[in-house]
């Protein structure tokens, strides 16, 4: 013959139930509250703006509104690294040279900064904090907040 449950019984079993539900959610958001062990991404070496000629040219000068054409290298900022440099990204040197338009907001902001008064012939380094380069957002490969090392050589003016 079966028993049925008493009703003080099956409250007993709901309670417990409950209880277990509410103890479970609880430690599941004291787990979250301490934190991810997850790695995080480093925050890349931030560099102050500045501008080196490595050599002065003697030609024409590139003025805002003139059509650019330069060969460039370009080196993830590395305080340790020599004259800044880190991990070279990129390079038109040996391939085509790059045209733009100074001035304009086609390139980064460190470019239209750091280029005019720059003669033909002339090669000049710009480190540049990630707001003067693509800033937070990056640009691949180049991280967000990177500060950035170029070399631009300026080859002609029109």
């Amino acid at each position: 013959m079966k028993t049925r449950p008493t009703s003080s019984a099956i409250a007993l079993t709901t309670f417990t139930r409950t209880t277990l539900a509410v103890l479970l959610i609880a430690a599941m958001g004291a787990a979250a509250a301490c934190g991810d062990d997850s790695p995080t991404t480093p925050t890349p070496p931030r560099a102050e703006y500045s501008q080196t000629d490595l050599r002065v040219g003697t030609g024409t000068e590139a003025t805002n509104g003139r059509r650019l054409s330069v060969h460039y290298t370009l080196w993830m900022y590395d305080p340790a690294g020599s004259n800044g440099k880190g991990q070279q990204i990129q390079t038109s040197v040996g391939g085509t040279p790059f045209p733009f338009v100074l001035g304009t907001g086609a390139v980064i902001a460190g470019w239209d900064r750091g280029v005019p008064g720059m003669l033909i012939g002339g090669r000049r380094r710009l480190v540049l904090p990630p707001e003067l380069a693509y800033g937070a957002a990056g640009n691949p490969p180049i991280p967000g907040n990177a500060s950035l090392v170029f070399e631009i050589e300026l080859l002609s003016v029109q």
